[in-house]
């Protein structure tokens, strides 16, 4: 049976919020994420704002992949159904894996707050040269949500039986949870 590690390992991550009209100060969403990662002790590495452009959400996306001091990537809007939506189109192509099972249960949790409205949300979440890349929706109430009920724990290298810190850790990393490294 694998061994957990025993203490917090901090992460460093990067927050994208995904808007054609959202600022640095009116960016309720982003802050929230960054306070959040902050509060649960990992760094921010970077953060951007950026408009609903497949392209220009990859070219970020990439950017943070390939940066091997950046190991989580939160993204935040365009995952709706409008005609500006894209993030999912951006991104999904991005990953080595996806981690089908966030989507399934943010929409599973979202359910109990907001009804049958949550089936238009199209989080979705995924791996990609060992970053680990969460996209949710835009709304500050979502990214509470999927940070509180999934992802803090899923980015905490104590958390039991399993979590994706060593997935994002390098090879050499001391660090032990469930599932074969890869």
């Amino acid at each position: 049976m694998p061994q957990v590690a025993k203490q917090f390992i901090p992460l460093k991550l990067a927050v994208l919020t995904v808007s054609d009209t959202r600022t640095l100060d009116t960016d309720t969403s982003g802050q929230t994420l960054v306070d959040a990662l902050t509060s649960a002790g990992h760094q921010l590495a970077a953060r951007e704002i950026c408009i609903d452009d497949i392209y220009q959400m990859r070219a970020i996306v990439s950017s943070w992949i390939a940066n091997t001091d950046v190991q989580g990537i939160l993204i935040t809007g365009g995952t709706g159904f409008t005609g500006r939506d894209s993030t999912p189109e951006a991104i999904q192509p991005l990953f080595d894996k996806e981690v089908t099972g966030f989507g399934e249960l943010f929409r599973q949790i979202s359910f109990e707050q907001i009804g049958t409205s949550t089936i238009q949300s199209r989080a979705l979440a995924g791996l990609a040269n060992r970053t680990i890349i969460f996209c949710m929706p835009g709304s500050t109430n979502a990214c509470r949500t999927a940070w509180n009920d999934v992802i803090a724990s899923q980015l905490d290298a104590t958390h039991k039986p399993c979590n994706f810190v060593e997935q994002v850790l390098p090879l050499e990393a001391d660090v032990e949870t469930c599932g074969p490294r890869g």
